[in-house]
């Protein structure tokens, strides 16, 4: 290859490296950005979840035999062969050599991977994990010979050209009550009034991992670092690179080398300037939403509590008037002994049938118990979306005052944002009224 091109090449490699690198910071970035949410407080949108992978029906790992709701499994031969060539040397006489050549390859695999639902201690949220980056654990990793029953168990039964007659068998999997970390987009369920994470295509990330929210951003401020030092060295190397006939040239190609070193530092401090604007709007517009969410569940309280209200006031008046009509029954019917002159207690037999058939079952009491609950879901909902709010508003007004944050902050006149307190959080606090009785929802 001409030596002249490497400069050029080394640059083109830098550009991809520097891509590389913004793409895993600004990953990173965003999952600094998210708040963890639970599972009951998810709302339409990116979310960040942590919990346990849980399933009813779960798959059976092919090779661990473990319960999961992933795995992929695989299993490689080994093979090695002795290859004669022919070549010419620098006299231009025709040589023989030999040389080993050796090597894995795959004879067998499949994955299977099913729905489930991801449990923290405030409930469960279903997962479609179709689509999504997957970061397993590995449950089984074993190699063999022919004379170990797994060879053929779990193996196909022929074998590839020049094999040595040995396997290795490897499978991934998310087991049941493995404990995840899921960053996601967080949708509407078609069957039930619930949201559930799955894939769409305008979510800049949709991760399952088995690996914490910790070793995630770690593993991105990392790659953020290996893929800029990596792209510095490609483009300086291009140009430094001794050409041919040394003298003035080198010299600047040196000073060329130099000059793309300092652009490339100026275009990694302007991509960092328009990532930390980009996240700093991104972060204010989730406060925006977060409030949003708020009054949402505010308006929900508004609207649902007083019909839940009046469906059970009109189970309890009906009840009641009904169980008044029974107890005068069973006076009239006890007021004179049997045989004595009195009630026609065949009449009030029909009359109290009648009254059976129009409420076989009294319901009153379950549908207070349910009012109940949702009073509780309500107000468990409103404190989830004041959390939301008051988490990521924090995160937001905190990354301001950061160094070197703030200075993109001020630059772009991004205003703290105040939390929610007591007295601003109350809003015209629903009545539940039976009566005389009155309760605060």
């Amino acid at each position: 290859m001409n030596v002249n091109w490497m400069p050029w090449i080394g640059s083109a490699l830098a550009l991809v490296c520097l891509w590389a690198a913004m793409r895993a910071n600004r990953r990173r970035r965003l999952l600094v950005d998210l708040p963890t949410s639970k599972t009951t407080g998810v709302f339409i949108g990116l979310v960040e979840l942590k919990g346990s992978a849980e399933a009813q029906a779960p798959a059976a790992s092919y090779l661990a035999h473990r319960p999961c709701v992933h795995y992929h499994y695989s299993v490689q031969e080994h093979w090695s062969r002795t290859v004669t060539e022919t070549y010419r040397d620098s006299k231009g006489n025709t040589q023989t050599r030999t040389r080993r050549e050796s090597g894995w390859q795959t004879v067998a695999s499949g994955e299977e991977l099913i729905p489930f639902y991801l449990k923290d201690d405030c409930g469960v949220v279903r997962i479609v994990p179709e689509g999504a980056k997957l970061e397993p654990v590995v449950v089984f990793d074993e190699t063999c010979g022919r004379g170990d029953p797994l060879y053929y168990a779990k193996g196909p039964p022929g074998a590839v050209a020049h094999s040595d007659h040995r396997r290795r068998f490897h499978e991934e999997a998310i087991p049941l009550h493995q404990p995840l970390y899921v960053v996601g987009q967080a949708r509407e369920r078609t069957d039930v009034a619930a949201a559930e994470l799955a894939k769409d295509k305008a979510a800049p990330m949709f991760l399952i991992s088995t690996r914490t929210e910790t070793q995630v951003r770690k593993g991105y401020r990392i790659a953020t670092w290996v893929w800029s030092i990596l792209g510095l060295l490609l483009l300086t190397g291009g140009w430094l690179l001794p050409e041919r006939g040394g003298g003035d040239s080198q010299l600047s190609r040196a000073v060329v080398g130099l000059l793309a070193a300092g652009a490339y530092l100026a275009v990694v401090g302007l991509g960092w300037t328009w990532m930390v604007y980009n996240s700093l709007v991104g972060l204010r517009q989730r406060v925006r939403q977060g409030w949003s969410l708020v009054e949402v569940q505010l308006q929900r309280r508004r609207d649902l509590i007083p019909n839940l209200v009046q469906v059970v006031q009109g189970l309890r008046d009906h009840e009641g008037a009904l169980q008044a009509e029974l107890a005068g029954l069973r006076a009239q019917a006890a007021a004179t002994a049997p045989g004595e002159p009195g009630p026609d207690y065949a009449g009030c037999a029909r009359l109290c049938g009648g009254v059976l058939e129009k409420c076989p079952e009294l319901k009153a009491e379950p549908a207070f118990a349910k009012l109940h609950q949702n009073l509780v879901d309500t107000e468990q909902r409103i404190a989830l979306a004041r959390d939301y709010f008051n988490e990521i508003a924090t995160g937001y007004n905190t990354r301001r005052e950061l160094v070197p944050d703030r200075f993109v902050a001020r630059l772009a006149r991004l205003r703290p944002q105040p939390l929610l307190a007591a007295e601003s959080f109350e809003r015209a606090p629903v009545t539940v009224e039976f009566g005389t009785d009155k309760t605060r929802a």
